[in-house]
């Protein structure tokens, strides 16, 4: 019989041959971090990608027992069955991780870390000399995620919605939450090339109250201004305190006008300026613009 050593490697190879993963150390993090203990006790609720595909309401499965084997797969897996809460799939969020080119030494803000495996996912790629700034709304995860994380002295979990003032800079930014538009405080405070991974979510009343369907952005700092970029699309869970709802409406509205209209899209602009043709969302301080 494989070992659980053996089969943590074999998973996260598969994730990186899945997400086509190129980020030096992630592999090495997936295969290192134990899924199971940022996980509430076995047996798991979990979902599989054609589970997704149907429709996540009654397409949910119960693992046979409690074998960490059972959760070392490209599966979500639920941290509060009751509320509907899952632990994201690894195919899809380590895209975005990736996305972020982390090195050891990065300091990293992680908005929406739940009970913390992917907070440690990346703690793991900074190492000791590294950053993690974890913040998480719900007051009951953001203790449990201290708690898991406590072996990760580099690491600082923060019960908030993370729209205060931040006393730092980051290289890196991973919103693991639906919002209507990037705060402020986030582009100010992420540093000269670093990367910040957004998903702009519209309210899905048909998948639930707390579930948006949008597009991840992966946002560069450059001098003066952010180039803009669409990641991938995403289902995912609404931000609490984060978003906007005129925002909401109006890019609901952005996104059905196809995806002609998104993929122009070249850079985030914060100069102020009248809406025009070229502006794909414009809002107060942020616009996602066509134009060069």
């Amino acid at each position: 019989m494989i070992d659980l050593v053996q089969y943590r490697r074999f998973f996260a190879e598969e994730i990186e041959a899945v997400a086509k993963l190129q980020t030096p150390g992630l592999v090495d993090a997936l295969a290192t971090v134990p899924r199971e203990r940022f996980l509430r006790p076995g047996p798991w609720t979990v979902l599989a990608d054609t589970d997704f595909m149907i429709g996540a309401a009654g397409r949910t499965r119960t693992t046979p027992d409690a074998d960490p084997r059972r959760v070392s797969h490209n599966i979500a897996v639920a941290i509060d069955p009751a509320r509907h809460l899952f632990n994201g799939q690894p195919g899809t969020l380590t895209v975005w991780i990736d996305a972020l080119a982390l090195a050891p030494g990065a300091r990293v803000l992680h908005v929406g870390c739940g009970l913390g495996y992917y907070t440690a996912v990346m703690a793991q790629v900074v190492g000791p000399q590294g950053r993690i700034v974890a913040y998480e709304v719900d007051a009951a995860l953001a203790a449990e995620a201290r708690q898991n994380l406590a072996a990760m002295p580099w690491v600082s979990v923060r019960h908030a919605d993370a729209s205060g003032s931040l006393d730092e800079t980051f290289n890196a930014m991973l919103i693991n939450a639906g919002v209507t538009h990037p705060l402020n405080e986030w582009l100010d405070r992420l540093e000269s090339g670093g990367r910040l991974m957004l998903p702009l979510t519209g309210s899905m009343p048909a998948m639930g109250a707390n579930i948006g369907k949008g597009l991840v952005w992966q946002l560069t700092k450059q001098d003066g201004y952010f180039d803009a970029r669409v990641l991938a699309f995403v289902a995912i869970y609404s931000a609490i305190g984060l978003r906007d709802e005129t925002l909401n409406e109006r890019l609901g509205k952005a996104m059905t006008a196809g995806p002609a209209q998104w993929q122009g899209v070249k850079r985030l602009r914060r100069d102020r300026h009248e809406p025009g043709s070229s502006c794909w969302l414009h809002g107060d301080g942020f616009c996602f613009s066509r134009e060069d």
